[in-house]
């Protein structure tokens, strides 16, 4: 089992308990990007904690990963980001399927309202109350389901063999920030000719917090990771937020264009003054220059 995390340390937390429930022994491996100390909240846990190295702004998300990987020495490797609570067959289930089928099975994921793990929280209380992203297919217990739409594909909870994770290598580490590099990972597969399934009863729990849509604090990123992505696929992920910055007089981009580049407008929304006092060194340099296009 394999984390990645920047603050956050209350998700950490129930994250934790719920693999605390889980009936399958297994390995957790941590891998910390910056940010507040986690100890305190591992304390009396058996994980294999590792620090990022290096300059962690903005979040190395895929290299993060690929560390958290090659730290763990387990033969199938589930991925499942810290804001996410496993239910209790999620191990079990993603076990059995890397059994079965082999390459990638991710299970459902089920969102949680404000205020759901608050209180006398139990299974059946987080079961009940999420909701389940309407665009991914949710089969049922013990179901396995064959996709070949592997743009659909998602990071946040996921297994996979480490045959086939070697097969691919891992996550493309040019992506930096948000978005991106979950659907490049896909395409890799895609291309390797690893089989991507949907999981029935994988259930992960996806606690509430605060999201803007088109989130429009990642503007840069998502500009520049979706540059690399052209690059490397010659077509652009990520469409739709794109089409929604471009729509708000953000971008100038166009699904047929080679290039996305920032507005005035779009500068200004990424420059330091709209991305905080606390703002890194690396995120004042990436507002900047995240106004060219791929050739």
């Amino acid at each position: 089992m394999v984390t990645i995390v920047r603050g956050r340390l209350d998700h950490l937390a129930r994250q934790q308990a719920g693999l605390d429930a889980q009936p399958t022994e297994h390995q957790r491996v941590i891998v910390q990007m910056g940010g507040p100390s986690i100890v305190e909240t591992l304390a009396g846990r058996r994980v294999t904690l590792v620090q990022l190295a290096g300059d962690c702004d903005p979040l190395p998300l895929a290299a993060a990963r690929n560390a958290g990987v090659a730290a763990s020495t387990a033969e199938a490797v589930v991925l499942l980001d810290v804001d996410c609570i496993p239910s209790p067959t999620l191990l079990n289930r993603c076990q059995d399927a890397l059994a079965e089928v082999g390459g990638v099975v991710a299970g459902p994921v089920g969102y949680l309202p404000a205020g759901a793990t608050r209180g006398n929280v139990t299974t059946e209380t987080l079961a009940s109350s999420a909701v389940a992203h309407p665009a991914r297919p949710v089969p049922e217990p013990g179901e396995l389901m064959r996709e070949d739409r592997y743009e659909l594909f998602w990071s946040l909870s996921f297994a996979v063999s480490r045959a086939d994770w070697d097969r691919v290598g891992g996550f493309c580490e040019d992506y930096r920030g948000y978005g991106g590099e979950d659907t490049d990972f896909a395409f890799k597969l895609r291309g390797a000719g690893v089989p991507l399934h949907w999981v029935g009863g994988a259930w992960a729990w996806h606690q509430h917090h605060d999201v803007s849509d088109p989130p429009r604090e990642h503007l840069a990123d998502i500009v520049s990771n979706a540059l690399v992505f052209h690059h490397r696929w010659r077509c652009w992920p990520m469409t739709g937020w794109l089409e929604a910055f471009r729509d708000e007089g953000l971008l100038d981009w166009s699904r047929d264009s080679a290039h996305c580049t920032l507005t005035a407008s779009g500068r200004a929304m990424s420059s330091p003054t709209a991305i905080g006092s606390g703002a890194s060194a690396s995120e004042r340099a990436r507002s900047g220059v995240e106004t060219a296009g791929t050739g």
